[in-house]
């Protein structure tokens, strides 16, 4: 067994597809495969059920799958412990589309200047937060960007780089667009824009009108958060969205909500991150933390 055979088995066990672990991996297929057929062979087992039309893991595979992580994690501090030049490693970091006020281009820029040797790898999820909450427990992400509450984040390490609140976002000729503030009954005959379910502001929102003993007709979901008010400006909805996110577009008004509903911008990953993960924790907490702050 070699170090190479267990990441073509993580990058397979992830993609469940050879062709994309091999692009992943910048190897031809045939490579993979045969790294494959070696570990099974010096296994004993078989890591993965195979046919003509889909891959996925076999029991025994189910279960390498967070020890190969582990190993590949420890070989990683290994190699960063060792080095002269700087840290190594892969840094799998889940993102949203559109984070809004954090500069997720220069920040991660600038950390790849300072940390070059660091294979960075950058993705979102389809199903949002929880979706990201779910890869960094299960390993698939190191590092993930969070707008769950963090009664949902037991267990991880969670560093928080905003609060907000959330805000009504309405047509300039609804009838509630001239108030201070609105309650959530007010709002419960309302037709909704909103992003996907398991998003974490979604989530966050929901429960605040269940809590209320109200089911919303979200009638139009948009994948973007910050395209939401758009949405509204065409008519074809209301929103209520995280007052950081919002950039109103013409045409509509941002109301405030009584009570208060807040929301939080957070970074997670698991404990003891690697010397990669600290690194851009620690970036993190030095240049969006402080800039909010201010």
């Amino acid at each position: 067994m070699d170090t190479r055979q267990l990441e073509y088995f993580v990058a397979v066990a992830e993609e469940l597809n050879f062709t994309r672990a091999a692009a992943r991996m910048f190897a031809v297929q045939s490579t993979v495969s045969a790294g494959i057929r070696a570990l099974e062979s010096d296994l004993g087992t078989t890591l993965f059920v195979r046919s003509t039309k889909s891959v996925a893991l076999s029991p025994a595979g189910e279960l390498l799958l967070p020890e190969a992580r582990i190993a590949l994690e420890a070989i990683d501090r290994v190699r960063s412990a060792s080095s002269t030049t700087g840290i190594r490693g892969r840094l799998r970091v889940g993102i949203f589309t559109n984070v809004g006020f954090v500069d997720l281009p220069g920040l991660f820029g600038e950390f790849h200047g300072l940390h070059p040797l660091v294979d960075l790898q950058l993705g979102a999820s389809a199903s949002g937060s929880t979706g990201l909450a779910d890869d960094v427990r299960r390993g698939r992400v190191d590092v993930a960007f969070m707008g769950l509450p963090i009664q949902d984040l037991v267990g991880l390490e969670v560093l928080t780089l905003a609060e907000t609140r959330f805000v009504a976002v309405l047509p300039l000729g609804h009838p509630l667009a001239a108030l201070k503030r609105v309650t959530l009954r007010d709002l419960a005959e309302e037709k909704f824009v909103d992003t996907p379910a398991g998003f974490g502001n979604r989530v966050v929102i929901e429960r605040a009108f269940a809590d209320a003993g109200i089911t919303r007709n979200v009638s139009t979901v948009v994948s973007d958060l910050t395209e939401v008010p758009r949405f509204v400006a065409a008519d074809l909805g209301i929103a209520v969205v995280p007052e950081l996110s919002l950039v109103l577009p013409p045409g509509t008004v941002a109301v405030r909500l009584d009570p208060v509903v807040d929301w939080r911008l957070s970074v997670i990953s698991r404990p003891d991150p690697s010397p990669a993960v600290a690194a851009l924790l620690g970036l993190f907490a030095d240049r969006v933390t402080s800039a909010s702050a201010g």
